[in-house]
């Protein structure tokens, strides 16, 4: 049985959980590097009959997945992967589980974007280095107004340190309510108010088809010329022609990045020479923690089918169907 772990970039996969419970017959192979050429990641896992999938940093398509012959489990870390084709998963009898996870390590960093931006502390940084003492002023956070796209377990996280801080929270989704948005101490807005009226626009709401572009010139020109967004959900929120354009030009103070159309960034990415830009590589999620339930899990997966009594299953139409010849 050869199971691929991939996107393994620090490396520390088969430390965060006990692999020695695998069978006999097992043989565990963690990859830290990433191949975007589909030909190539075809060639690595095709005689795979088990790979575990970190978030979307490798997609999974109906054309890749139906050159892998030997797939029989994809474990995908969190319960629910957007690069993850489940309709050919299912077509092909390929069983798709995923693990628990994601606890407030997004919503911390998306406060370590704010506060870096408000303060200035990557430049002043920098400065330290190279002998300089003190370039900027920073900006209070303490009676601005704190605006949150997506009021879910992450936002509302957002929302209690957000009023620690003394701001004032508003906040948007498609189906919030007043209750809810009262119970976490927000005040419910259109979404064209939360833009105008924010001094820090934060996302968090999950990309789907309704979602991708949700941000986009219209939203980006409502703000205010002092206002900072923050984005650690995922990166076709946010219309990426529209925000490099608004950055350049200055019409909002800045943006903290955690998550990119394209992952890893490609060097010759616009965002890159940007000063007004706090850029970090998708690690909102990435924490010993996190890290511990999410290869655990996949562990407990592994083993689970194995047993014939797969856990936390994404696709159930695919129990009890045979791998489908190709």
């Amino acid at each position: 049985m050869k199971i691929a772990i991939l996107d393994d970039y620090q490396q520390v996969a088969l430390k965060m959980a006990d692999w020695s419970v695998m069978p006999e017959d097992a043989e565990v192979v963690a990859f830290a590097d990433h191949i975007a050429d589909p030909r190539r990641l075809a060639e690595r896992l095709k005689s795979s009959e088990i790979i575990v999938a970190m978030r979307e940093r490798t997609p999974f398509d109906g054309a890749l997945m139906r050159q892998l012959p030997n797939l029989r489990l994809l474990v995908t870390t969190g319960m629910g992967n957007a690069a993850i084709d489940m309709h050919a998963a299912a077509d092909l009898g390929i069983l798709v589980c995923g693990t628990q996870g994601g606890g407030p390590a997004t919503a911390e960093l998306a406060w370590g974007l704010i506060i870096s931006l408000a303060r200035h502390i990557p430049e002043e940084l920098d400065a330290v280095r190279r002998g300089v003492w003190q370039t900027s002023m920073g900006t209070e956070l303490h009676g601005k107004t704190l605006g949150l796209l997506g009021l879910g377990n992450l936002g509302s996280h957002m929302a209690r340190i957000g009023s620690a801080f003394g701001m004032s929270i508003a906040a948007w989704s498609e189906n919030l309510t007043e209750e809810r948005a009262k119970q976490m101490g927000c005040v419910r807005v259109s979404r064209d108010e939360l833009f105008s009226r924010s001094d820090v626009v934060s996302i968090h709401v999950r990309l789907s088809d309704r979602t991708r572009g949700l941000v986009g010139e219209h939203e980006l020109s409502l703000m205010k010329p002092t206002a900072y967004l923050i984005n650690t959900s995922r990166g076709p929120i946010v219309d990426f022609a529209a925000l490099v354009r608004v950055l350049k030009e200055h019409l909002i103070a800045g943006a903290g990045i955690d998550v990119y159309d394209e992952e890893p960034l490609p060097a010759d990415n616009p965002l890159i020479s940007l000063d007004n830009v706090v850029l970090t590589p998708h690690v909102g999620y990435v924490t010993k923690e996190t890290y511990r339930v999410f290869y655990g899990h996949a562990v407990e997966d592994i083993l689970a089918y194995r047993a014939g009594q797969p856990l936390r299953v994404l696709n159930p139409e695919v129990l009890g169907k045979r791998r489908r010849s190709l």
